[in-house]
């Protein structure tokens, strides 16, 4: 056991540079970040999300829609974001202090999310591409979440929200007298990623850099 004292060394040293890594690092970042407004009395920034959207973010993880789309803009120069369109500044720390749980993702099979709500402000958008992505975004390779809707028979009158399928994708027409609508899970998933916005500066990410 003459090693003894070296071993000791070497796990306590990992066991620092990981706190260091994952713990310290953060604090420095984050630190005493606030939400802070650029010129005054405009809203503090950003703002905490809350209601059905924040609802739909547990929708955004538990449908894994993190394992293949991002939530973080790359500053100018660096990666293609802003010659895709996917947000006019990058992001920051700051933007995320109000997140529980930060979607950051782990790879980017699809597009950046971080401001599709601005890309894409209708619902009824993201209800057909969520049905079946092939209607809005031909050659899609994401999967449909069709379990996400039901097929119901048709009351008095049709449903204010339900799915109005192209004519050209008549296999995926409901039956006569019946119409395809989200259910509460689709209609608070849909409500989160409108709720994805970077439309706001901060002082340390202006929307001109």
């Amino acid at each position: 056991m003459k090693n003894l004292p070296l071993l000791f060394f070497g796990i306590f040293f990992m066991l620092a540079f990981s706190w260091s890594g994952l713990i310290l690092s953060s604090v420095i970042q984050f630190g005493d970040l606030k939400p802070i407004a650029l010129n005054e009395g405009e809203t503090p920034m950003p703002i905490a999300r809350v209601g059905v959207a924040q609802q739909g973010k547990e929708i955004y993880i538990n449908q894994g829609c993190l394992y293949c789309h991002s939530q973080q803009v790359r500053r100018k120069g660096f990666g293609a974001d802003w010659e895709r369109g996917w947000g006019d500044r990058q992001t920051v720390p700051r933007d995320y202090i109000l997140q529980e749980r930060v979607l950051l993702g782990t790879s980017r099979t699809g597009p950046d999310l971080m401001t599709i709500g601005q890309r894409q402000p209708s619902a009824d958008w993201h209800h057909l591409h969520l049905y079946n992505p092939q209607i809005t975004s031909p050659g899609s390779i994401m999967p449909p979440f069709r379990y996400l809707y039901k097929t119901q028979k048709i009351g008095d009158a049709p449903s204010p929200n339900a799915l109005n399928i192209p004519d050209t994708f008549a296999d995926e027409q409901p039956p006569e007298g019946y119409e395809i609508v989200p259910t509460e899970r689709a209609e608070q998933l849909v409500e989160y990623l409108l709720s994805l916005k970077l439309d706001y500066e901060l002082p340390e990410s202006r929307f001109a850099q």
